[in-house]
């Protein structure tokens, strides 16, 4: 009797065992078939973040067709915050100086932005202490450029009774400049912005120097001290007509701290290791550099993010971390001095990096508006010319390896896309 009762038992849990791999297996089985749909808040839609998170959204679900990206609209940092926060979205894109909780975790650290404040020549300014009894133009409210026209204004202690603000979305403040309707407009917008580029086309339009960027900083140490190049948004006749001082932050994507580890890795992975066709479809992504261990400003990253940044590293590191970090700190003390003149050195050949970049956006614009095959061949000439400077530059220790990598990216996107134009002119002239 209790042998049949212990053979029953067994039989069931047998049984149950079983039932219980099944159901485990379905699970997993439709895990992996599952599609995971992310909201992505970014910006106006004639904005950078908004075309930055379109093409982010292709290539992430080009290499992985799980994982859904949904981009929409919003007003800018302000507003992504209480989206993410609320559940609404669970990616979204802020300025690096966005105050954020212990449950926001960056993914990574973008393009960097410039404050560009751009005035009528007639307005009479000709530095940020003129804006007072002058018509503003902001974009909304909400957005990092709106918050950060107030850091400005509080701190070149400027009158704000004095000053006619008018918020507006991109294109009407783009609209009212040229119009004469506002004296000057303040964006913070990635360097070679087009619609920038327009604005600065219209002779009757100029830039402003912010030239405190030291102090800037020490108020706000999110904020990197910055310049825009001489011929930035014209080369011909050069505008600026030299390097201009400036101040900027830096684009940063962020998520939930409790979103899927798994999907955030994947994410970060394709962003790095896709990046070349990335920089197709938003050319400012050429700019986004290597992650680094370095503190961010009260960002901390979320685990999938650590994960594929982390990949690789040995364990003796997080084993001996403590004591690492001690011989660390003492040897700093004593290498303090060369440390900062690494610090200028390499800062010398970030801006060198740099200029080669913003020349190459320069020549992608005009690959696609060339109609004459002789001129792509001198283009093409001119792109092996530049790479052969830089491979010198390299070689000579002006540029980092890091920087060579980085401009290699878009210089093949140039090199192909005058291919593409050729093939796209020569079929033109056979029809």
């Amino acid at each position: 009797m209790k042998e049949s009762i212990f053979r029953k038992s067994a039989i069931v849990a047998a049984l149950g065992s079983v039932l219980l791999v099944i159901t485990f297996a379905f699970l997993l089985f439709e895990d992996h078939r599952k599609v995971h749909t992310l909201v992505l808040a970014t910006g106006q839609k004639e904005g950078q973040y908004h075309a930055f998170g379109q093409a982010l959204s292709k290539v992430v679900n080009n290499h992985n067709n799980r994982i859904n990206i949904k981009v929409i609209e919003s007003n800018g940092s302000q507003e992504n915050l209480e989206l993410l926060q609320n559940k609404d979205a669970q990616l979204a894109l802020v300025q690096s100086d966005a105050i954020i909780n212990n449950s926001t975790k960056a993914v990574a650290f973008l393009f960097p932005e410039v404050f560009h404040l751009i005035v009528r020549q007639d307005s009479q300014i000709d530095d940020i202490s003129d804006l007072e009894g002058k018509r503003i133009a902001l974009m909304s409210e909400g957005s990092g450029s709106y918050n950060m026209f107030w850091r400005l204004q509080e701190h070149y202690q400027l009158d704000i009774d004095k000053i006619k603000t008018i918020p507006l979305p991109i294109t009407e403040a783009h609209q009212a400049l040229e119009n004469g309707e506002v004296d000057g407009l303040f964006r913070v917008v990635s360097l070679e912005s087009r619609a920038v580029v327009q604005l600065l086309n219209n002779p009757q339009i100029k830039l402003i120097p912010i030239d405190q960027g030291a102090a800037l900083q020490l108020e706000l140490p999110a904020l990197e001290v910055m310049s825009i190049p001489k011929g930035s948004y014209n080369g011909a006749s050069p505008t600026p007509s030299e390097d201009l001082p400036a101040v900027g932050v830096r684009a940063v994507l962020i998520t939930n701290k409790k979103i899927n580890r798994e999907i955030i890795f994947e994410i970060t992975r394709i962003l790095y290791e896709a990046r070349n066709e990335l920089v197709q479809e938003f050319i400012q992504a050429s700019m986004i550099e290597p992650w680094d261990e370095n503190p961010h400003l009260g960002f901390t990253f979320h685990p999938g993010a650590l994960d594929y940044y982390n990949q690789g590293n040995p364990s003796f590191l997080v084993e001996y971390a403590e004591a690492i970090g001690l011989v660390l700190s003492v040897s700093m003390l004593l290498i303090s001095g060369v440390w900062q003149m690494r610090s200028w050195f390499t800062g010398k050949q970030k801006n060198r990096a740099d200029l080669y970049n913003l020349q190459l956006l320069k020549i992608i614009d005009h690959i696609q508006e060339t109609e004459d095959l002789q001129q792509l061949r001198k283009i093409r000439g001119q792109l092996l010319a530049m790479l052969n400077e830089v491979i010198v530059d390299l070689d000579k220790d002006l540029i980092s390896p890091e920087s060579f990598q980085s401009f290699t990216f878009p210089w093949q996107v140039a090199l192909s896309a005058t291919y593409q134009r050729e093939n796209c002119l020569v079929r033109l002239e056979n029809d």
